[in-house]
């Protein structure tokens, strides 16, 4: 049974009549294609003034899952327990991170010296003394309770403002509690510890010192207020820093605003590479297009055809302006890739130009070419398209940002290349036509005369070409492909090579996939010389032992007079004890204590009167307990309690905690949640992985799909759908070689391996699929000769286009060009190598 039997070109010969069609009046009329995409280009990009408006720098937003879980305990934490930043403040009650600047003071010594402390006094007095646009210090502003500011730092409070009172201090102080009350875990590091129980371990010396100034955030005109003190903070922090006098103290800082300020940042750090890039690939595209013949050089083509992409992402992005989709700075991006890829196309139609007769008209040679080119080119439009519109489909709208703008830019990249660069090509055909110098545009003489010199026969004559063929002189590397690459690898030997370094590529990219780490490295949202960098550095050098503080909340009303209901609630608080990301002597319950006390003095709590009536009891030994209590004279709505975390260090750890915890509350017989705000970014650890599955198996299926449709020959367009998973899996593997997570970042270049995956494998399997060779060895080589140099020139442009961002000074962006690299070298693996010898493998393909 013949192959031509399973043909499917019920799509690809209508849609190949059609763009011949297309290209037969655009030829015919250049002009008009020309004029009307760059007045197009030109009223959708004043789309561009909106970007202030639309810009989205809310990095909770962007960067965490919509649904996640921990924003609807959020909510309910909010619901029950409201705060109260001026009465009643408390660190580890908030549900929020907090409004908040902080300090790290490390000493190569101890920093528990009379010496060392006052410094740190008098920078603390220098740090309550700033003051905000509108006069007001930290004393006007800061969190309270009971009427006095929130102390920094416990030891603070303990020396009440005398450096000296560390001598006395230092023999009783424990840690991680101080005499049962100061928890010491977030504020002291690098210790040196006595023996003694594990909560109150004698404390010999302390490198590291942290401390905490808490601003009011629970009402919107004292929260500005509060944020413009914490920008007043970080204008004075780097001078009130240089004034310290001790020598062997490093001091870093760091406010709740940091990370925000530093990611609005990130675009002014890329605008500039935008300029950089389409420098380079202008030049490179000129250098690739040009010919030593003074009328054949394509310069002017390489030229526009650079212009075609800009006015691509001018008229994608102001279009999605207008229509009011959110702009995210991942979506700074998408000009590197478009001006990258966008000209991939120039190339395949530069390369059909030239393989059409000279002496036709230029309607005719444009027919030609579209024919040959444009299914090919419609084919990779499709996939890149359909490959970043199903990733708007995902948990993170950083993602669907990147997806939409980036999608809907090489939709209108495929409109302006099949207009206006086709009506530039035409353009350029006419003067070839007529026989005028590329820059001059004077006529030139075809047929150099002996009695000239040879600086007139190089820069004043042109036009030649192969009166055999009746078409234009090939490039060499065509040559190249045709007599050399192309029949070496078509050598038994050469494609049984070809088959074993498959297996090692494969194989170590599985090995990788299976290794690489997922979770968000919150530094890529700082520029590498921010001030944030040191602070992560010793934050995670020396308090990283205590994670954070989780609340345990009762969600529903329980009858807690029932001694069975609290066994059960003692019971889940025993099993998430028991954890060994929990450190159970640290817990706090204001229901044990509770027992405890009307045990003590004989109080009967077994019934609803005397439980919810003894509660005043409770408060008056520690009036923060009623911030734990949600009651009326006849019910408790709600209740929380307080774990301690513990060797929490890593994504990982943060994932299995997440769901960990989860799932003990879960099984409980009283309805639990957990939640600390750090929840709401761990939550994109949960469903990341599953939401890069999803993306890559929608993706591939409808690549399938589109290559069924358009290449006429359904066991290749298996072989493209190979070459796109195997793709996504060599990256996905490389990715932990090349010490990548995988994150919301890393997850958007995965959405463009999918649809970039299969640019060069479905052009060169569909020009072997075309090919009127017999064999199918033949058929190979016809393929790379045709199409071998665009490929490579295609490949080359997008790394130019993207080199820049290797060059910002940001890893967010320098993550963008290595997994693109990535992207770019393993599908040229596969359209010049490993797809040409594995077509040949098979001759339902032929």
């Amino acid at each position: 049974m013949s192959g031509r039997r399973y043909h499917t070109d019920c799509l690809e010969r209508p849609l190949s009549r059609s763009l011949r069609a297309l290209g037969a009046c655009v030829g015919s009329h250049p002009w008009a294609f020309l004029l009307v995409p760059v007045l197009l280009a030109g009223a959708l990009g004043s789309g561009f003034i909106l970007v202030p408006e639309r810009e989205s720098k809310d990095l909770e937003l962007q960067f965490t899952p919509v649904d996640g879980p921990a924003k609807e305990e959020r909510r309910i934490v909010q619901e029950h327990f409201p705060t109260d930043d001026a009465q009643r403040f408390s660190g580890q009650r908030l549900s929020s991170p907090g409004t908040y600047a902080t300090l790290v003071a490390v000493s190569n010594g101890s920093l528990l010296t009379r010496q060392a402390l006052a410094e740190l006094l008098a920078l603390d007095a220098a740090v309550r003394a700033v003051r905000n646009r509108d006069g007001k210090a930290f004393a006007d502003l800061c969190a309270r309770r009971s009427g006095r500011c929130w102390e920094p730092s416990p030891l603070f409070d303990l020396l009440q403002g005398d450096p000296r009172r560390i001598e006395a201090l230092l023999p009783n102080l424990t840690f991680p509690l101080f005499q049962r009350r100061f928890f010491l875990g977030y504020f002291l590091g690098g210790l040196t510890l006595g023996p003694g129980e594990e909560v109150a371990r004698p404390v010999q010396a302390a490198k590291a010192l942290r401390f905490f100034y808490f601003l009011q955030e629970d009402r919107e005109d004292a929260k500005q207020a509060s944020e413009r003190w914490l920008e007043s903070f970080l204008d004075s922090a780097p001078r009130l820093i240089r004034a310290l006098n001790h020598t062997g103290l490093q001091v870093v800082y760091f406010t709740s605003l940091s990370r925000q300020k530093e990611f609005e940042k990130l675009a002014e750090d890329v605008i500039p590479l935008v300029t950089v890039a389409y420098f380079l690939t202008i030049l490179f595209s000129i250098l690739s297009c040009s010919r030593l013949d003074n009328v054949r050089t394509k310069v002017w083509v390489a030229a526009f055809g650079v212009m075609s992409s800009g006015l691509a992402v001018l008229s994608s992005f102001g279009l999605l302006l207008f229509c009011g989709v959110p702009f995210v700075i991942t979506a700074a991006n998408s000009p590197f890739l478009i001006l990258g890829i966008g000209i991939d196309d120039m190339f395949i139609l530069v390369s059909c130009w030239q393989r059409t007769q000279v002496k036709q008209s230029i309607r005719e040679r444009m027919a030609d070419t579209y024919s040959e080119a444009a299914v090919s080119v419609t084919i990779t439009t499709l996939t890149d398209v359909l490959a970043f519109y199903i990733g708007i489909a995902t948990a993170f709208p950083s993602v669907q940002s990147f997806c939409i703008y980036t999608g809907t830019a090489f939709l209108f990249c495929f409109i302006y290349n099949m207009t206006f660069l086709g009506a530039i090509l035409a353009l350029n055909g006419k003067r070839e036509e007529s026989n005028r110098h590329w820059l001059t545009f004077r006529k030139m003489d075809p047929e150099p005369q002996a009695s000239q010199s040879c600086l007139y026969r190089m820069c004043c004559t042109g036009g030649f070409f192969d009166k055999t063929t009746g078409t234009e002189l090939e490039p060499p590397m065509n040559e190249f492909f045709r007599s050399y690459y192309g029949p070496f690898f078509m050598n038994n030997w050469a494609k049984a090579f070809v088959a074993i370094l498959y297996f090692l590529y494969i194989g170590s990219s599985v090995y990788g996939c299976i290794q690489v780490e997922e979770g968000m490295d919150l530094r890529h949202v700082a520029v590498d010389n921010s001030y944030i960098i040191p602070y992560y550095d010793f934050e995670e050098e020396y308090f990283s032992k205590y994670g954070p503080r989780i609340m345990v909340i009762v969600t529903e009303s329980v009858a807690y007079w029932d001694p069975s209901v609290r066994n059960d609630i003692e019971s889940c608080m025993k099993k998430l004890e028991n954890s060994s990301v929990i450190e159970g002597n640290l817990s706090e319950s204001w229901l044990r204590i509770y027992e405890m006390v009307t045990s003590t003095i004989s109080l009967n709590i077994n019934n609803r009167n005397d439980f919810i009536g003894n509660l005043a009891t409770l408060f008056g030994l520690n009036p923060e307990y009623e911030w734990d209590v949600n009651f009326t004279t006849t019910e408790i709505s709600a209740s929380r309690f307080f774990i301690q975390t513990v060797n929490v260090r890593t994504a990982v750890d943060e994932k299995n905690l997440l769901i960990e915890l989860r799932g003990i509350v879960e099984d409980c017989k009283i309805p639990m949640i957990v939640y600390h705000p750090a929840f709401i970014l761990y939550d994109q650890f949960l469903v990341i992985i599953e939401n890069t599955i999803q993306n890559v198996l929608i993706a591939t299926g409808a690549m399938l799909v589109v290559s069924l449709l358009l290449i006429p020959n359904p066991f290749c367009c298996l072989w493209v759908t190979f070459a796109i998973v195997s793709v996504i899996v060599g990256v996905s593997g490389y990715m932990f070689y090349w010490n990548i997570n995988l994150d919301s970042i890393s997850m958007i270049n995965l959405v463009i391996s999918i649809g970039f995956s299969v640019d060069y494998s479905a052009h060169i399997s569909y020009a072997f699929v075309s090919s009127e060779k017999l064999q199918v060895n033949e058929k190979a080589v016809d393929a790379l000769y045709r199409l071998g140099y665009p490929i490579i020139q295609a490949a080359l442009s997008t790394l130019v286009g993207v080199f820049v961002l290797a060059l910002a000074n940001t890893i967010v962006f320098r993550i963008c060009f290595k997994i693109i690299f990535l992207v770019i070298m393993f599908g040229l693996a596969h359209g010049l190598l490993f797809i040409p010898v594995f077509l040949t493998f098979f001759r339902s393909c032929a």
